[in-house]
């Protein structure tokens, strides 16, 4: 096995000292540009790669983020928002030659605990804090702890950190006018974990439209985002003697769950059921009937997390502006398709 090129070999190679080569390598001044470029180029001829640790010492960087999540390892791997939003991001970070640390916990008592221990060890530059909640401790926690970090959700009222979000009220209004045009007045809803911002936010945007166009029923059912609970939750719902006519989920796996159940039961899609999906994955076009959802570019959304903390992590003395300031992301467009029908009689 070959033996790993090391700083002594490109110092001897180059006749410099040990020390030069350092400073060349990390960009750090202490040499002339040209010897600069002598160095750079004879590392990469003998195809030398920095040892990742080494470097974080020498430049105080570990050149990695973190995200710590609540969720189950086995709903994240069949849960295609994470999934999206994690390509996003990992493109954005590789392109500015920062890695990834993605750890799953059970409770936020731990995530606190990931958080601290990242921060005093300097496993990581920075973190993302994903499923943001109303009064999120989390928030203030790593404020207080000086680390970076961006939150993927809000808006979020008096944080001090970015947020990076999408405006959830308006699709949820533009899908119930869209249900409500095509005659739906029994409708229900799949919802997320209730202890979530976007799911409260969602919340209250369907009441309001509900209420203003005047509906004969709108139901919200909150759930863990598994099929398995997406599939209970509709069945309760279709064995009901007012069954709606239609059902929104908040995300792609639990509205798939649910088309099964109808197809189970025996409803045909849409003429007897119109199903709407959330954040329009692929899974949303290989379903038959295709799933009308609401469409965001989640990868885009990651790409743009990434970005917001990548600047915060460069900037040596971040102004209470630059790390308090919110991006909103385009919202969720309606991308009617097969599931969704007029209401039968």
């Amino acid at each position: 096995m070959a033996r790993r090129v090391t700083i002594a070999d490109i110092a001897a190679a180059a006749g410099v000292s040990k020390g030069a080569v350092s400073y060349a390598l990390n960009g750090r001044p202490g040499v002339s540009e040209s010897t600069r470029a002598k160095i750079l180029a004879i590392a990469g001829e003998m195809g030398f790669v920095p040892n990742r640790a080494a470097r974080s010492l020498s430049v105080s960087s570990a050149q990695a983020v973190g995200i710590a999540l609540r969720r189950t390892a086995r709903t994240l791997g069949i849960e295609p928002y994470f999934m999206e939003l994690i390509s996003g991001i990992e493109a954005t970070l590789s392109a500015g030659s920062f890695g990834l640390t993605l750890q799953v916990v059970d409770t936020v008592e731990e995530e606190l605990e990931v958080y601290r221990r990242w921060w005093a060890e300097r496993r990581v530059d920075g973190v993302f804090l994903c499923d943001i909640g109303v009064g999120d401790q989390r928030l203030d926690f790593v404020a207080d702890l000086g680390l970076p970090a961006v939150a993927v959700g809000g808006p979020v009222e008096g944080a001090r950190l970015p947020a990076v979000w999408h405006d959830d009220a308006e699709p949820c209004r533009e899908i119930m006018e869209y249900l409500y045009a095509l005659g739906h007045r029994r409708v229900a809803r799949v919802a997320g974990l209730s202890r979530l911002l976007h799911t409260t936010i969602r919340d209250a945007a369907y009441a309001e439209t509900t209420a203003v166009l005047d509906f004969e029923s709108m139901t919200t059912l909150h759930s863990d985002y598994t099929g398995e609970e997406g599939a209970r939750i509709t069945r309760r719902l279709l064995s009901s003697a007012k069954r709606p006519t239609a059902i929104i989920y908040d995300n792609d796996v639990m509205a798939v769950a649910g088309l099964g159940v109808a197809h189970e039961l025996g409803l045909d899609v849409p003429e007897q059921l119109s199903i709407v999906a959330w954040d329009d994955s692929p899974l949303c076009r290989l379903t038959h009937p295709a799933l009308t959802s609401l469409t965001r570019d989640i990868t885009a959304y990651g790409s743009n997390c990434a970005e917001v903390l990548l600047t915060l992590i460069g900037a040596e003395a971040p102004s209470t502006e630059a790390r308090t300031f919110s991006v909103q992301c385009r919202p969720a467009q309606l991308s009617p398709r097969g599931s969704t029908g007029p209401a039968f009689a």
